[in-house]
């Protein structure tokens, strides 16, 4: 875990099923990529909110 990372929510529709992802990340842009790289062509992020309940 790097410094300045928080949990992050990504909602994402993934092969027509919506998903919930928490990722650790720096950056809501940085979730975002994370995201992408692991699940490729079939994803379609919906939103990305940062995790209150963790803080």
């Amino acid at each position: 875990m790097k410094c300045g990372a928080k949990c992050f929510i990504v909602e994402a529709e993934i092969n027509g099923k919506m998903q919930t992802i928490p990722v650790t990340a720096r950056t809501s842009i940085q979730a975002r990529k994370t995201v992408s790289l692991e699940y490729g062509n079939e994803l379609k992020i919906i939103a990305v909110k940062a995790d209150t309940d963790s803080l």
